[in-house]
């Protein structure tokens, strides 16, 4: 007999064997209907497979939140039959589930069109309607790899083969089709419904290695209902529209090309957002009392092996050799540089906590397949900082920063969302014992400092400690990981840092690795998709764009425009012979905040019309008052805030805000 413990805390024992299905029939034929896969002790089941032992046991329905992956897993395996029954020939490889949807790998002569997708797409449906079975096998080893040969399956030869000796193959079997699967799986096709969309296509080697056989990957999205479908094809078009590369060429912001991979070329309008975005940073981090410095681009390889990035990074440094015979990397990152210089002069422990900030660029090389737009690059800029700090400082210091971080991210118009707790890697420097005192002091830090539940993702940690990851949300719910937490033991240790404590013996800081932004870059462009290039005042490159009605406002509308750049602001002007609307339409369609309208009248009068983006009236203002206003507005938030807690109020005006700023 085995004892099974229901979610309400009640207590069964069922005979050895039983099943799912068994156990819900035995609750109510309605539930057996309904069920679709068991959770016993944390893993997830097929509903008719045997259970062996006893614990914590839960049914889950179709609408179980813990269903959809296994919904989007048996959704991949349709296609694959699909793909096989339309297209015979073509090879199966792996086909997993993946975040809102997933994807199968295929080996096929003849490409895949965008065409065929509709036509797979139907005959998945078809295999629904069929309601086939979905039957867990285990299959002998040696037997599994010759029976996959002998259909021409070698892929799946070649991945029972390397599995470990004694691994239990297990085959799912849905009507005449078979797939290589660890499962769970849904009972039937039928289970699994027809809310899915193929979505498109792609390029892919096996096992990801650029040496191998390149393969045809057909992408998915597979949803419990027809409404969480549709929702989510919004959300896609939504995202489409705000897309970053988009908005970056019709803003004129940045371009990418061919001949620099993976780094940009920022234009005029573009590298007055970095700038702003970069000063904000700036400010920001002098006023929690961080000091800046700057480290050198390219180090010596003995500097990357002593701390162990060139075991961890050797692949993807940029590297080269001089007449010398130096050998040396362009750096992938900063903290080998912000070590020597806290080991330039001796450091008491008065010196701690010691906050050393970078602008630091990197260079990393990065495959080209995995470059995307601004936010994935071989050349990027870290917003990044090393606190050095004593063991007791730990906790304090994460308060500290993560009190910094929601600042920041509010002012961005972006919110925390998560925080997940990294662990330790397969490869990692340090030992076991310095892992579990890093964890441990980790965890307690991230209770103390985080007002939310911490997510575990074990191996996952940083080479040198384990790490806090702060995922935010942007204004359509997505979810984007920027800041991170590193806590580490180790890199002191190998590069020899060291203090002087109270009583003149010398002990080694701990590090936190902290960034806010992350990449400069990929921050700038979450930004960018967050306000669909229709940015609050502070942040727009032209903030205000003043245009006249006819010509003989030329001269005030250059006045005014002089007016608003000696505030502060950032103006251009449009003199162009055309009509006002054209001129507001084009301007809108830039994106451009405020439209600051000029005409003979508003010249006699010493007036402007102020129109903002997205709406269709406007506001007579003097000149006098419009500049104070727009100036006002365009404070940055941290100034703005600043100059309240000094006294500034809006009748101040522009000038007493950044005077108090």
């Amino acid at each position: 007999m085995i004892d099974l413990i229901f979610p309400d805390g009640s207590q069964r024992q069922f005979d050895d064997g039983v099943t799912g299905r068994d156990v819900a029939a035995s609750i109510a034929k309605s539930l057996e209907k309904k069920a679709v896969l068991v959770k016993l002790d944390g893993e997830l089941r097929d509903l008719d497979r045997p259970l062996e032992k006893g614990g914590a046991f839960e049914i889950l329905t179709r609408e179980s939140p813990e269903s959809l992956e296994t919904i989007r897993h048996d959704a991949s395996h349709i296609m694959a039959e699909a793909v096989q029954e339309l297209f015979p020939g073509t090879q199966v490889t792996i086909g997993p589930a993946i975040d809102d949807g997933f994807y199968y790998d295929f080996a096929r002569d003849t490409p895949f069109s965008l065409d065929d997708l509709a036509t797979i797409e139907q005959r998945m449906k078809e295999i629904v309607d069929r309601d086939e079975k979905i039957v867990r096998e285990v299959w002998d080893r040696a037997e599994a790899i010759e029976h996959f040969k002998s259909i021409g399956e070698a892929y799946k030869a070649e991945i029972i083969s390397d599995l470990p000796e004694g691994e239990t193959i297990t085959v799912y079997r849905q009507g005449n089709w078979k797939d290589l699967c660890l499962g769970p799986h849904l009972p039937s096709t039928k289970s699994v419904g027809k809310a899915f969309k193929l979505m498109k296509l792609a390029g892919a080697y096996w096992r990801g290695d650029h040496r191998n056989a390149q393969l045809q990957r057909i992408y998915g999205t597979a949803w419990a209902s027809e409404a969480d479908l549709e929702a989510h094809l919004k959300r896609l078009e939504e995202a489409e529209r705000r897309d970053h590369r988009k908005i970056g060429r019709a803003m004129d912001l940045f371009h990418l090309q061919e001949e620099a991979k993976g780094m940009i070329f920022w234009h005029p309008k573009g590298w007055t957002l970095y700038r702003t975005v970069e000063a904000y940073m700036r400010r920001r981090l002098d006023s929690d009392g961080y000091v800046e410095v700057k480290a050198p681009q390219i180090m010596d390889r003995a500097l990357w092996e002593k701390s162990g990035h060139w075991e961890k990074f050797g692949a993807n440094m940029f590297t080269c050799e001089t007449t010398e015979g130096e050998e040396l990397a362009v750096k992938p990152m900063n903290c080998p540089g912000h070590v020597q210089i806290f080991n330039f002069g001796q450091k008491s422990y008065r010196d701690l906590p010691l906050r050393m900030a970078e602008f630091g660029a990197c260079h990393r090389f990065e495959p080209s397949g995995a470059l995307h737009g601004i936010m994935r690059l071989r050349a990027f800029t870290q917003d990044d900082a090393h606190i050095f700090c004593r063991e007791d400082q730990i906790e304090e210091e994460t308060t500290k920063f993560v009190r910094l971080l929601n600042s920041v991210y509010a002012d961005f118009g972006l919110e925390l969302h998560s925080v997940k707790l990294a662990l330790r890697p397969d490869l990692r420097a340090g030992t076991d014992e310095v892992w579990d005192v890093a964890e441990d002091k980790l965890d307690r830090a991230a209770r103390q400092a985080v007002n939310m539940g911490v997510e575990r993702l074990p191996g996952e940690g940083a080479f040198y400690g384990p790490k806090l990851e702060f995922h935010l949300s942007d204004a359509i719910g997505r979810t984007w990981q920027c800041g991170t937490l590193q806590l580490d033991f180790v890199l002191p240790e190998r590069l020899d840092a060291e203090y002087v404590v109270e009583d003149g013996s010398k002990q080694r800081p701990v590090m936190l690795h902290r960034a806010i932004c992350g990449s400069m870059e990929r921050f700038i462009g979450v930004v960018i998709e967050n306000y669909a290039g229709a940015f609050p005042l502070w942040l727009a490159p032209t903030q205000v764009v003043v245009a006249t009605i006819t010509s003989d406002a030329d001269d005030y509308a250059l006045r005014v425009a002089q007016e608003l750049s000696a505030a502060g602001l950032r103006v251009d002007t449009d003199l162009r012979n055309e009509k006002i609307n054209y001129k507001i339409r084009e301007h809108s369609l830039a994106k451009a905040p405020i439209i600051a309208v000029v005409g003979r009248r508003e010249a006699e009068e010493g007036k402007v019309a102020l129109r903002r983006l997205g709406s269709d009236g406007q506001s007579i203002l003097s000149l006098d008052e419009a500049v104070n206003k727009l100036a006002l507005e365009a404070s940055p938030p941290d100034v703005a805030r600043q100059a309240v807690l000094r006294g500034a109020s809006p009748e101040q005006g522009a000038v007493g805000v950044w005077e108090a700023g």
